[in-house]
Parts: structure tokens; sequence; C-alpha cells
């Protein structure tokens, strides 16, 4: 059992918590298109080079090509592809299945061949097309020279009509545009002349500040709007969104620009900031009217349905998907659309669509301007459709090195993650400064194929929009499984998604039939949604009958491996089920970082970065525990703290909590697993193996062990072990 004896926890724990601060520059593979929570590569690196090639040990192995020959691998849930890049990477078969065709697009687009050189040239004649028809309506006057500038966002603000004096109302719910950490000043909006004004210093918080340029006296840091209910100048106090859902999309106001001036730029410091004046008012009217006279442009008509994340939308009157993106934004795509359509290589126009439908999150009125940052912010920074009141309307296609978010930026991502296939590297550390490190002879690419029997050399591919459950395959065919399962409340991946596959599909979809529905959304789903009804022991019956499908191909003694992330009780049952119902044992509970510490969707809620790592197999001789204590889980999780220690990572209670959980969950499948019976209704399983987890989180006070074992500091000699294990070979 490679993985159970040679998995260096510490040694991963530093990779991966490394690896999830900055992800594109230790995987830039996954530039190729967005996918939500992707686990670390160096994770499943690691788990692989540990069950498969650690020779001498892992941290030995892990910086030197690998290799592998006749070892097929599967991932049921394959979202972003990390498992399949991964394998393929060392030269393993993959077979990859996920019911979203939009994971099966993004890995085929990852493990697929591209001419590179075909792919630059082509998109540089496509954006150099379309900016002679929609270049002047991304330029402005300079304030300094007024000469013509580049604009690279224009900002907005939501209206509402008082439903008393019947005049508009701007949303602000503050004044603050910039602060100065990247700017000389602070950057106002001033509520009286609806200028844009610089300060210097600004008083605390509720102190009021001076407009320079009209007097107005007004708080910086509190607008008209707060909490979904505005006050008007008039006096009145109101609701918004009002009745949008009748009344349609919310309306915007343009009031300010951040542009950049080449002729300016060596004699100015910090940002171009400016009022929208009439001209860019009017530029914004030209690119509406001409849009109306294009009543044909690519256009996506798909209408938004309801779901746990898409109901904030209807909410604001959003019923369309092409309602979430404004005139401007409408033409400009419409052309760029239509304009990669006329590419006749396919692989090439495949690749450029991939590019348009991920800008697609920089693009849209539901995008934020980042105060701090100073540039836009991505539509699913948390993991949802949040309705913000100020909006930021990117350059569709960009200044060259200038901004971020435009199509000729991900241009460049999308080569860069093309590169990184061909010539692989990994990420060493010595304190601050980073040395990477080719790892030569490993590459991404894969050749795809229609059926298992065709996985006779290196490096193939069996990649499926489905679920593995309806999909033919023989027993005892399978290496090893490396999967990253959905928890039974994380993200809506499929509501979100279609946000991009309602484009992507008019650009693909004739070439595509996984393209031929028109959601994303499918019946096979199981993860948790209210909306769709969709509960706890839907959940469990899914995953059961996944595990068990999955489980009947793999070879005897073949590891069955996935992360789990969860603090909470009842969310551990399905994975009990499934584990029991697929005649596997649980052979190790390990843990490993997996998520950015800083990561805006779990920042400040308490929740874990760790995932247990719960390695399965289908082995009746291994044993495993089948009781627990409150000492005995003490152990178990100061060893997962001194472990981590060892690669520099501090657990929180959060972290602890999940961890102790996988342990419980280990040792409930230990005690279940000679007595079940996976012939009973679901219900009756789920009842039994909340019981005995609920037992021994009793039994092993689980909460209170997690306060002890937390409150105890660690000797200085683990911190010196830490430096002594690590030397060497990755911060050396």
């Amino acid at each position: 059992m490679a993985i159970e004896r040679d998995f260096d926890i510490g040694f991963v724990a530093r990779l991966t918590a490394d690896e999830k601060q900055i992800q594109q520059n230790y995987r830039p593979i996954i530039g190729v298109h967005k996918w939500f929570a992707r686990r670390p590569g160096a994770l499943f690196r690691s788990l692989l080079l540990s069950e498969f090639a650690c020779k001498g040990g892992l941290q030995s192995a892990y910086f030197k090509p690998t290799m592998l020959e006749n070892v097929t691998i599967a991932d049921p849930f394959m979202g972003g592809g990390t498992t399949a890049f991964e394998a393929n990477r060392i030269g393993c078969n993959v077979l990859g299945f996920d019911v979203n065709p939009m994971a099966y697009w993004i890995v085929k687009q990852e493990l697929g061949r591209i001419d590179l050189s075909r792919f630059m040239s082509e998109a540089e004649r496509v954006a150099t097309d379309v900016e002679r028809e929609i270049g002047r309506l991304y330029r402005t006057a300079c304030v300094k020279c007024g000469e013509e500038a580049d604009v690279k966002y224009f900002l907005w603000v939501k209206q509402q009509r008082c439903s008393s004096c019947k005049n508009d109302l701007d949303l602000f719910p503050g004044y603050m545009v910039a602060t100065n950490d990247r700017h000389t000043h602070f950057v106002l909006h001033c509520p009286g002349c609806k200028q844009l004004v610089e300060f210097e210093r600004l008083p605390p918080k509720g102190e009021g500040v001076r407009c320079p340029s009209c007097a107005t006296a007004f708080d910086w840091s509190g607008g008209a709007a707060k909490r979904n209910r505005y006050k008007c100048q008039c006096g009145h106090e109101g609701r918004y969104p009002a009745e949008h859902r009748k009344a349609g999309p919310p309306r915007h106001r343009l009031f300010g620009l951040e542009y950049h001036c080449e002729r300016c730029k060596s004699e100015h410091r910090g940002r171009f900031f400016k009022t929208a004046d009439r001209d860019d008012v009017r530029r914004f009217e030209m690119a509406a009217r001409e849009r109306s006279r294009r009543p044909d442009l690519l256009c996506p008509s798909d209408e938004i349905p309801d779901g746990d994340e898409t109901k904030r939308l209807h909410r604001w009157g959003y019923t369309y998907y092409h309602e979430m993106f404004n005139a401007r934004q409408l033409f400009s795509l419409g052309l760029l659309a239509e304009r990669i359509l006329e590419v006749r290589d396919q692989a090439t126009r495949h690749a450029l669509s991939t590019v348009f439908s991920d800008s697609l999150r920089y693009q849209n009125m539901l995008c934020r301007y980042d105060t701090y940052a100073l540039k836009c912010q991505d539509i699913f920074a948390v993991h949802g459709f949040p309705v913000g009141l100020i909006q930021c309307e990117n350059n569709v296609l960009g200044i060259p090195k200038i901004g971020s978010g435009s199509f000729r930026h991900f241009v460049e991502k999308y080569a860069r993650a093309k590169r990184y296939c061909e010539e692989p590297f990994e990420t060493r550390k010595s304190g601050r400064s980073k040395t990477l490190v080719p790892v030569r002879g490993e590459r991404i690419e894969a050749e795809f194929v229609g059926s298992v029997g065709e996985l006779r050399r290196s490096r193939r591919a069996l990649i499926a929009a489905d679920s593995i459950e309806g999909t033919r395959l023989r027993a005892r065919v399978l290496d090893g499984v490396f999967t990253d399962p959905p928890y039974f409340d994380n993200v809506q991946y499929a509501e979100l998604m279609d946000f991009c596959y309602s484009w992507l599909r008019l650009l693909v979809g004739r070439d595509v039939e996984q393209f031929g529905n028109g959601s994303t959304r499918s019946a096979r789903e199981f993860t948790g949604n209210r909306t769709l009804g969709r509960d706890l022991l839907h959940f469990t019956e899914g995953l059961s009958r996944v595990f068990s499908r999955t489980a009947r191909m793999l070879k005897p003694g073949a590891p069955f491996v996935f992360t789990y992330h969860h603090n909470d009780v009842e969310a551990y049952v399905p994975v009990v089920v499934a584990v029991l119902d697929a005649g596997l044992i649980c052979t190790a509970s390990l843990p490993c970082p997996a998520e950015m510490t800083a990561s805006l969707h779990i920042n400040g809620t308490g929740s874990s970065v760790m995932d247990s790592i719960l390695v399965c197999r289908a082995d009746s001789t291994t044993k495993t525990p089948r009781r627990v204590s409150g000492a005995k889980l003490h152990d178990w999780l100061m060893k997962d703290r001194e472990s981590l220690a060892r690669g520099r990572i501090t657990c929180t209670k959060g972290d602890l909590l999940c961890l102790g959980m996988g342990h419980l969950a280990r040792v409930a499948i230990g005690k279940l697993r000679e007595r079940w019976d996976s012939s009973l209704a679901f219900s009756e399983k789920a009842a039994i193996a909340t019981n005995e987890l609920a037992a021994l989180v009793e039994r092993a006070a689980y909460r209170e062990v997690v306060e002890q074992v937390l409150e105890i500091e660690l000797p200085d000699r683990e911190l010196a072990t830490a430096g002594v294990v690590l030397q060497g070979s990755l911060f050396d």
C-alpha cells in the first residue's frame, strides 16, 4: 500500500499551500478555462507518484521525470481535469467522466494538441480585424493632453427611480472609487457635482469631506444605498431592487473611467482617472445604435432558469443571459464571435472560442471594480452571481500589456497554458525566492479514443460528457481511481457555467454533439440544490452509484482515492454509505491544504482550507480501526498537525474539524463493514451511517478534542525538524 506508506504529508502540504496562493503560476494549464474549486496539481502528482513511482522517497521522485507504462487511471468526477492532466503527464492512460459538457470541453482543450504558432497568429488577425470596427468605442480624451487615449475600464452605477419624487437615484453604497494603495491619491465620486475628485488623505469612516470642485460636504464611506434600502434626496426611503423582475434588468449610469495615455505616462504618476464626459456617453450611445442595426449579430437567446444561484439574478430582473451585458458589450462580443467563426482550422477556431468563453467572466455588467487592486473583478470571484451596485465594463479586446481580463490577455493566458503542456515544470521555493524546475521528458498531450479497448499505448484518453454509470466498461481494468467528488452543498457549477455555455455553444455547437442541450444542467447531477429538490439522500444515492460502478473496474488492491472537504457531521453520511456500498475499506485519512487561505468565497467563514484525503482499497485483509476514543482521536489530530507543521502549515479550528471528521468517517466505515447490507433502502443505510457517526462524535468527544489539540503549543523541536526534513529538496 504505497500511498499509505510513502505519501510525505509535510512535503506535499508545503507544495500545495504555495500552489493554491497563485495556482496559475504553478499550474498554468488551468488557464485554459475557468473551473471551480480546483484541487492542487501538486497533490494529485504526489498521490500518483506515491502509488506508482516512489523509489527513494517522494521528495526525490517529485522533481524527476516519470514515464509510466500500461497504467490506466480513472476520474469519475473529472471537473477541471486535474487528475486527467497530472496522470497523462507521467504517461498514464486516462478515463475521465463528467455530466457537465463544459467540464468535458475544458479537459479536451487541456489535453488536446494545437499548433501554437498558428493559434497566436490567427488570434492577432481576429483581434486586429475586430478592432477596426470597435476600437473607436473604447477611446476617451485624456484629461492631461486632450488627445485620444485607450479606456481600460468604464465605471457604472445602478439606478432606481424613487417611488416618491419619481427622480432617478444613484445607488452608491459608498463613494470610494480607488484607494491610494496603488494610486497616488484616494479617488471619490462626489454626489453633489457627480465628478471624480482626488484626496491625498481621508478622515476616518463616518466623517465628512468637502468636494474641491463644488464644496459639497459628504460622508465618503456611506452612500444612498445600503442593505437593499435607499434614501433619496427628497427624504423618501424605499427598497431596491423594486419590482425589477417585471420591469426588466436594472438601469446604469456611466460616471467614470480609468484609461491609459501612452503619450502622458512617462510624466504622469499613478493611474489615469476621469469623470465620464458627454463624448464618453455619446460613444456608448453610438455602440447601442450599431447594435440595434445588427439584430443578426451572434448573441445568446437562452432564458435564465430558476436555481439556487440564479434566483438572485431573477430578483434583479435578469430573465435572459444577454441582459447581463450592456449594448457596447453585446455589439463588441457579437462581432468578435462572428470573426472567430470565420477561422478555418477547427482546432484553432475551437481554441479561440474557448478563450472567448473564458473572457466573458470579465465582460459583463456584474463585474465589479476592485478599489484596492484597481482592476476588473471576475464575475465568479465569490463562486456565485453577486449583483453589486457599482459595475465595471472592461475593454473587450484590451490594451496589450495593460489592464487585465480582455480577449488579448486571455489569448496570452491560453498560450501560456499550452506552452506549459509542452514543457511542464515544478516550482522550488527557498525563502521568498522561487526557481522553476523543468521536468524534461514529461508533457501533457493525449490521443483521444472512443473505447477502453483502444487504451493499449501510453497517454491515451477516453473523455466523456457522461456519468460513468451509463458507460459500458470492463471490470478490473483500472490501476487506480483518483478524484475530487462533489460535496453535498458545494458550488452550483452548472448554474454558473451556463453563463459561458450560452455563448460557447453558439461557437462550437455545430462541431460538438455534447453541446446539443440548451443547458449544462443535468438530471444526473446529485449535488444539493434546494430549488430542484435535491436533498442529502439524493446526493447519497448518486455518490453510492458512482462509487460502486467505478470500484467494480478496479484491479485487486488498486487504490480508490478521493478528497473531501467539510466540517459538518451529516456531510460525511454519503461518504460512509458510498464507500461501503462499493465494497471498499478506508485504509488512510491524510491531511492536505486544498484551498487558498484568502479565497473570497470562504474568507471569514471559519471554513477549512484542508482536505481529508481518503485512501480506499478493495482488500478485505487490511486491518482498519473500528473503535475510537478521545485519546485516539487526539493522537491522530496531533500527528496531522505536527506533519503539517513540517510543511510550515498552521492548522485552524476549521481545519481540525474537517480532518477529525475524515478520521471518524474512516472508523465508521471499518466498524460497519462486516454487517453492511447494501441492498437496504438508501434511507435505511443513511440512518445507520448517521447513527454511527453521531455515536463516534460523542464517544470521541470530537469538538472538545479539537479544542484541546488547538491549544497545545507545538514544541520548538517540531519546527526545527520541519526545516531539516525539507532541506535540500524543496527549499534549497
